[in-house]
């Protein structure tokens, strides 16, 4: 019985609503859906009216009064407008509710993004087809790099996996990096063999060993007298005595190092990104050398090196010295023998640079093969320093040297950090040329290059 009054009286209720409330109400709705149909006409006040209807209203005044939004700059608003400065919004829901209240607005007025040039940026819906032929706005222009996929806005950094209605397959992520008013527009997982930037940092190597060794060659002529400049003092050096065979040792151990990084790079998938950031950074490297080198000259480290001052007469006497450095690497199992080239020791540089190549391109379950090499590795300093070829500052400094810049640019790389300062882009010019096309982290994945032998393609792929 009191159910069935209940009934009633709402009934009654339902009946007693004003024709005119009902037609307001219906009015008023259709004319906001309309008017969200045009944000790009609305003005601060119209901002204002939206904010309210969507429980905003405590950020009207910033965003309204203080920063003067209308339609146009509404539709350009992104989540990192809402949380950098000046907005500086903190309250994490807030941000991310009002992120898809403007996500609704901007799918509701595809055309007028199109219009303002906003289509391209952070305001990509998963609706929309994501071609990169499709992109218009002002990243398409004069500020291209690197290829037709990669462009510069500014905005913040979006990825999209797995949508059915995205233009791309399963397992591609489209992402915008942001930096300095220029959007990067890429496909994370995409990596471009570019064999020719291979050939001109096989190029740029070969002409930094050349000059390394003229180098050398000018220093041995400017080798300190050994009676004059007795060794200077070094606790390793004082402490261990010197074994004659310990420097062909590390040649060997450098040799071992050499053919395990040749097979892994045969077998490598991206084996030309793997050739090119070894020959980039071992140029660089040997280019630093050069100058140490050149500008300090250091006394003899032990009686044993029989080394005195050289003097080659003419500009083709020292050219034919250094194309012997050169042609035997400047190995004592060569038949090289160099004097003067202490700070810092090449030999050090190349047994570390190979060791971490062959330990960052393997994977990280083949610990048989990161132990070996990082056992040689350690083995060969070791020797260096016991042969008394090196000082141990010198071995020191070799040793942090490459591994700060291996790991300083696989970490640029890996995670394309120097796309967000301009500054990075200034001081390592050459690292953006050969990486711009590199989209994150190389993965370590093999395959048999030849097509035979037939069991070799199928047992590595």
């Amino acid at each position: 019985m009191e159910i069935s009054n209940v009934g009633k009286l709402r009934k009654r209720e339902r009946r007693e609503v004003l024709p005119s409330e009902v037609s307001w109400e219906t009015t008023d709705s259709s004319r906001m859906a309309a008017s969200e149909n045009n944000v790009g006409a609305w003005s601060c006040k119209q901002v204002a009216d939206w904010l309210q209807e969507e429980g905003f209203e405590q950020y009207v005044e910033l965003l309204c009064t203080h920063h003067r939004l209308d339609g146009p700059s509404l539709l350009a608003l992104t989540e990192a407008d809402l949380r950098g400065p000046p907005l500086g919004l903190t309250v994490l829901g807030d941000i991310k509710r009002l992120t898809i209240a403007l996500r609704r607005l901007q799918r509701r007025n595809q055309a007028q993004l199109e219009e303002l040039g906003l289509l391209p940026s952070d305001s990509l819906l998963a609706g929309h087809s994501l071609d990169v032929a499709d992109f218009g706005g002002p990243c398409l222009g004069p500020d291209w790099r690197c290829n037709s996929a990669e462009r510069l806005c500014n905005g913040t950094e979006l990825r999209q996996r797995n949508t059915d209605r995205s233009g791309y397959g399963s397992g591609v992520v489209l992402r915008h990096t942001h930096s300095n008013g220029r959007c990067g527009q890429h496909l994370a997982g995409r990596l471009d063999p570019e064999v020719w930037k291979t050939v001109l940092s096989s190029i740029y190597v070969f002409l930094v060993f050349g000059f390394t060794s003229f180098v050398m060659v000018i220093v041995h002529e400017r080798v300190p007298d050994m009676r004059t400049y007795p060794p200077l003092p070094d606790i390793f050096l004082d402490s261990v005595p010197r074994i004659p065979w310990a420097f062909a040792m590390a040649e060997a151990c450098g040799i071992i190092l050499c053919y395990m990084f040749l097979l892994i790079l045969l077998l490598h998938k991206h084996r030309s990104i793997l050739f090119r950031r070894l020959c980039s950074l071992m140029g660089t490297v040997f280019l630093l050398r050069c100058c140490t080198m050149f500008v300090t000259s250091l006394s003899v480290p032990g009686q044993h090196l029989k080394c005195a001052s050289e003097t080659y007469g003419d500009g083709w006497g020292m050219i034919q010295r250094a194309l012997a450095i050169w042609s035997g690497f400047g190995m004592t199992l060569t038949g090289v023998q160099t004097c003067g080239d202490y700070m810092f020791s090449g030999h050090t540089v190349v047994i570390t640079i190979l060791n971490f190549f062959v330990t960052e391109y393997t994977p990280r379950t083949w610990n048989l093969i990161h132990t070996i090499s990082w056992v040689l590795n350690l083995f060969g300093i070791f020797f260096i320093l016991a042969a008394h070829e090196h000082y141990s500052i010198d071995v020191f400094i070799a040793f942090y040297i490459t591994t700060r810049l291996f790991l300083y640019y696989h970490t640029l790389a890996n995670t394309r950090a120097y796309q967000q300062s301009r500054r990075a882009r200034i001081w390592f010019p050459m690292f953006s040329f050969f990486e711009c096309n590199v989209n994150g982290p190389v993965p370590n994945q093999y395959h048999w290059p030849f097509n035979k032998p037939t069991f070799m393609k199928t047992l590595i792929g």
